[in-house]
């Protein structure tokens, strides 16, 4: 799957720089319906990624309609509920179709059903920059152990992920910042199976403006980790307890704390293993920090943001943002360059409001009294449950929540 440089043809309908999930998903897209497409990561697959490995039901349905969904549930560990834990200990279940599957594996089985699709996969490959002509991206650069060469493609699709070095060469890159960091590891203990077996998110002030989680992976191994999910440089940051001088998040002392915050977490990870070191990554949320397109470039996945701020959840619109891009291609598969960004950009428009309601729904990360607040309701409160499991299903909005008219809601309903 991984080919050698020496095997790259001179020209391709599109080439997909990144091949996680959007880009995968592009890749098989596009190649399914005909089209010549060539896949390069700079990494051989498969690879580690750094990520809570949660897949919710927006990625499930992504997952279905890539065709892969089944393959991924013979590997994943599959979970109807995710525990939402606020800072008093509070603990409500809320249903849903989810499961974890480290990214590992996960972004093995859609390269390899775009592979399968036709696109030809060359790796590790890095991305130097676009080739230019007359304002219009008709190609890129790329070098592979010291060789570089040149491919030219009608479209160019950037699913580079959140680390901007690849916007930045595209001139693409609004924000070189990321908007949020996270930190995690596996962690193996057996005996924690049948005490944690459900998806687990934490709330608390040493955790605030962030949030923790252990997600089990199946084996006995967990996915254990913390998030910072706005702004580094927000001022309300400098009062948390877990920040350095500089400001800058101490994830190494939020993982920490997270050890101590229940009696199940305490168990796991003093009396766990670690399966591989503590690791972190950027991640960019909310559809900001790029620009979509420009003539013969697109940009998707998680490089144009598709994280959700407030759960930190990106995988199943990666996904979804990566299918966008390959049907705005086959839109404009006749040459109209101008349809095909008229038509991705009004479709991730018609994502926007729900990223924005993320945003808003991130007031219980920054004031985690807020989750003690909506658990001790929602556990008297049926249809609040009933509302919540919405908003895991995308059937509801989360930011409804948040409002005033949704905080009087919460008393009265």
């Amino acid at each position: 799957m991984n080919l050698s440089l020496e095997l790259l043809p001179k020209k391709c309908d599109v080439l997909v720089i990144g091949a996680g999930p959007s880009g995968s998903a592009a890749a098989y897209t596009l190649a399914k319906a005909g089209l010549d497409v060539v896949l390069i990561d700079q990494h051989a697959f498969p690879r580690d990624k750094i990520c809570g490995d949660g897949l919710i039901p927006d990625a499930h349905k992504a997952l279905a309609r890539l065709g892969v969904l089944d393959e991924v549930m013979r590997q994943a560990h599959p979970s109807r509920f995710l525990s939402c834990i606020s800072p008093r200990g509070g603990r409500i279940d809320v249903a849903g179709t989810m499961a974890v599957l480290p990214r590992k594996q996960l972004d093995d089985i859609v390269c390899k059903a775009a592979v399968a699709a036709g696109a030809r996969m060359f790796a590790p490959v890095r991305f130097i920059a676009p080739i230019e002509e007359d304002g219009k991206v008709v190609g890129a650069r790329l070098t592979q152990s010291g060789t570089e060469c040149e491919l030219r493609a009608t479209w160019v699709v950037l699913a580079t992920g959140a680390v901007p070095q690849a916007l930045m060469a595209a001139g693409m890159a609004e924000r070189h910042a990321p908007s949020a960091i996270a930190m995690r590891c596996y962690i193996r203990n057996d005996a924690m199976t049948a005490k944690i077996d459900k998806l687990e998110v934490i709330w608390h002030k040493t955790l605030a403006p962030g949030y923790g989680w252990i997600f089990p992976c199946g084996d006995g191994v967990f996915n254990v980790g913390v998030g910072i999910l706005h702004q580094p440089s927000d001022p309300a940051d400098k009062r948390n307890p877990s920040r350095d001088k500089s400001g800058a998040a101490n994830l190494h002392q939020m993982f920490e704390a997270l050890g101590k915050l229940s009696e199940p977490a305490r168990e796991l990870m003093a009396g766990g293993t670690r399966v591989g070191p503590l690791k972190g990554a950027p991640l960019r949320c909310s559809l900001k920090g790029a620009r979509l397109s420009r003539p013969g470039l697109l940009v998707t996945g998680e490089a144009a943001g598709s994280t959700y701020a407030f759960s930190g959840e990106g995988i199943g619109k990666a996904l979804e943002t990566g299918i966008l891009a390959a049907e705005a291609i086959l839109q404009g598969a006749g040459g109209d360059e101008a349809r095909v960004r008229a038509h991705y950009t009004s479709r991730i428009d018609a994502l926007r409001p729900r990223f924005m309601l993320y945003e808003r729904a991130n007031l219980v990360n920054r004031y985690p009294w807020l989750a003690d607040l909506l658990i001790w309701r929602a556990r008297k409160s049926a249809r609040l449950q009933q509302r919540l499991s919405g908003v895991l299903n995308e059937t509801s909005n989360p930011g409804h929540l948040f409002t005033v008219k949704g905080m009087v809601r919460l008393f009265t309903e």
